[in-house]
């Protein structure tokens, strides 16, 4: 079969011919994500190690069982030994397969899959959001902020602001159900992002999810009314964050944080039928570019260096 291959950590995938394992259930892939966690795996610099290579990247995608069926599933590829979803058929553990809804186009949940995970669980379990809550979503042009702007309104947020660096980044903020959008800039001092936050409320700030931590993060407690939660799920804008005992002491403010791989196979399953269930009855989307597998090294490379226009969903079955 057809396969993206990493042959060194570090460097660009190329495509080319893979063995298919055959110790799990076959999968016919019909979209694979280029996702950060992939990128993350393939520099050899996470946490997990530097992975074996040569190795098929793809840490989750959608495809068809041997009977028809259509499903998402995940893989442990760049994580554990063994191969993921960027190429023509996968094997996967039979526990790691999510059937999906009548009616769940293939690329679309594809391109929300666990960032929409994450979005759901960090609003919910996390964050605990109620019906009738204001909600601050920091990072709301990227996919998990695309989806959580969505599925705080699902949930019953009276209000969602979205907080989003690029002119693009915020008109789809906007067009995806945001009541206002604030812009970030490269040159944000806290107070000065804080600024720009509170006329954008209307009310107290219940919830923050916060992608991105750093500046903006510090932005979002000085906002948050006494009480109020900050689910961080990333430091996509640093690592760490400007912010003091006073600040947290003075509103008794709660840091939540959250990662996916805290659930369990069953809730990761159950979340994935919901977030697949709403795609398919047009309630939930995020803007993503469909791929052929012979432009997928180029793909992988705009998504690394942070020039793709979306989220690239890689369509190995496609010719």
């Amino acid at each position: 079969m057809r396969a993206l291959l990493m042959v060194q950590c570090g460097q660009s995938p190329v495509v080319g011919p893979r063995d298919l394992a055959g110790r799990g259930t076959r999968v016919a892939v019909t979209a694979a994500p280029i996702t950060p966690l992939d990128l993350l795996c393939a520099s050899g610099t996470s946490y997990f190690g530097a992975p074996a290579v040569p190795y098929v990247p793809g840490v989750q995608g959608v495809g068809t069982l041997d009977d028809g069926t259509p499903v998402w599933f995940a893989t442990d590829a760049g994580m554990r030994a063994g191969d993921g979803s960027m190429a023509e058929y996968a094997d996967v553990d039979p526990s790691d397969i999510v059937a999906l809804p009548a009616g769940a186009e293939p690329t679309l949940v594809a391109a929300l899959g666990l960032s929409a995970v994450a979005a759901w669980q960090s609003l919910t379990s996390c964050g605990d959001l109620h019906h009738g809550e204001q909600v601050l979503v920091l990072g709301g042009g990227g996919i998990v902020g695309q989806a959580a702007i969505q599925i705080a309104r699902l949930l019953g947020a009276r209000r969602v602001v979205a907080a989003c660096r690029s002119a693009a980044a915020q008109s789809r903020a906007t067009s995806l159900g945001a009541d206002a959008v604030v812009p970030l800039r490269d040159n944000d001092t806290v107070a000065d992002l804080a600024a720009r936050l509170r006329p954008a409320l209307d009310g107290p700030l219940d919830l923050v999810l916060d992608p991105l931590f750093g500046i903006p993060a510090a932005a979002a407690l000085q906002v948050l009314r006494p009480g109020g939660r900050l689910v961080n799920l990333g430091g996509s804008a640093s690592p760490t964050a400007p912010f003091d005992s006073a600040t947290l002491r003075s509103g008794s403010l709660r840091i939540l944080g959250y990662t996916n791989t805290t659930l369990t196979k069953p809730e990761r399953a159950e979340t994935m039928r919901t977030i697949a269930g709403h795609a398919a009855a047009g309630r939930l989307t995020v803007s993503y570019q469909a791929v052929p597998l012979d432009e997928a090294p180029a793909a992988w490379t705009a998504q690394a260096t942070g020039t793709a226009p979306a989220r690239m969903v890689l369509s190995p079955s496609a010719r």
